[in-house]
């Protein structure tokens, strides 16, 4: 017998309308709670027994009630240790377990500075990093420097005056910032969904701010640098209509499922962050543009042969529209324009889970 599962959130919009497109296509799905993690990695486990049952499963994102970002650390590192567990079932003689996208292709995802360095490693264009150092603390002699202090004489002596920094690890831009500085005036800008709380300290507001307070930026960097944080060059993004955007693309079994712009009054495009969507046939944009994007998701599918789908998000350069890629997510494949429409992009997995049920075992 052949099985299909889902381990996520079975409230969440992606368990919802996977299933949705399961019934369609007559195809039966097991879902597995999160919560319920040890069952089912003690389901799985046995699943070889026998030879009786043959599990495909897709794991989604667990979802994470905390808004303290100084928990971003702990909880990744309990999701990545899941995975890991999840890697070993699937490499046990006898286990039976196929994955929709393997664990450690996921966990490796995760690692936006690893992600990059194979991409750039393929000779793709990318968000590129600044090399800049980001200590907690420098010691001068017996003065010890303020983290912000060591960033600001860095970012000088680089002759940088504006910089994304972003936690190693995260989702859903927790704990993502730009920085700006005028180097004339020293007036300073911050655009960041971060706040520090007087008990939490420093919180995910999911909407985005903008600071301009030196002593209230300090603050913050100062907290925000404690996450492991990567820079990046900030670069002006492509405009319509006023705003700025880039684009998501969800990519599937070498096909680019769909492209979707995110428009912003900021520098940060996230959908949740109250910015908009857009269809790409909107931003009238030449037809080579969008060959340009679809074959370089591609080639960044390529990078990871394992990944069977990810989200892939796409800068455009302003005036050239150059495409480079800003971030590859294992675990991208949610776009509410989609689901609540054709919802085209679970179809085409519920169509892939129904041909491997349909398998002679």
């Amino acid at each position: 017998m052949r099985q299909v599962c889902l381990l996520g959130n079975p409230d969440s919009r992606r368990a919802v309308y996977l299933k949705r497109a399961m019934v369609q296509t007559g195809t039966a799905l097991c879902v597995l709670d999160w919560k319920d993690w040890e069952k089912a990695a003690g389901l799985w486990s046995r699943a070889g027994e026998g030879r009786k049952t043959e599990w495909f499963v897709k794991i989604d994102p667990p979802s994470w009630d905390s808004y303290r970002l100084r928990e971003l650390d702990r909880l990744t590192a309990e999701y990545r240790q899941r995975l890991a567990e999840l890697s070993r079932l699937a490499r046990k003689e006898n286990n039976c377990v196929t994955f929709w996208n393997p664990p450690e292709a996921i966990e490796m995802l995760l690692d936006k500075e690893a992600c990059k360095r194979r991409l750039t490693a393929a000779g793709l264009p990318v968000t590129e990093a600044v090399p800049l150092l980001l200590p907690l603390s420098v010691s001068d002699g017996e003065q010890e420097k303020e983290p912000v202090e060591v960033l600001l004489e860095q970012m000088k002596g680089r002759n940088i005056c504006q910089i994304f920094l972003k936690p190693v690890r995260g989702s859903g831009a927790a704990g993502v910032s730009a920085f700006r500085i005028q180097s004339g005036t020293g007036r300073m800008a911050l655009y960041t969904c971060a706040a520090l709380h007087p008990e939490y300290g420093l919180v995910n507001t999911r909407r985005l701010q903008r600071y301009s307070d030196p002593e209230q930026i300090s603050g913050l960097l100062r907290e925000i640098l404690r996450l492991g944080c990567m820079a990046e060059r900030w670069y002006a993004k492509a405009e319509h209509q006023g705003f700025s955007y880039d684009l998501r693309a969800v990519v599937q079994e070498g096909r680019v499922e769909y492209i979707l712009a995110r428009l912003s009054r900021g520098p940060v495009t996230n959908l949740h962050l109250n910015n908009h969507p857009l269809e790409t046939e909107a931003l009238g944009l030449a037809p080579e543009v969008m060959t340009s994007v679809r074959e370089l998701c591609l080639q960044a599918m390529a990078c990871f042969p394992a990944l069977k789908s990810a989200g892939i998000d796409i800068l455009l350069e302003k005036g050239s529209l150059r495409p480079r890629i800003i971030e590859m997510n294992a675990q991208g494949d949610l776009i509410y324009q989609d689901i609540f429409r054709e919802n085209r992009i679970y179809l085409r997995q519920a169509e892939r889970m129904k041909q491997w049920t349909e398998q002679t075992l």
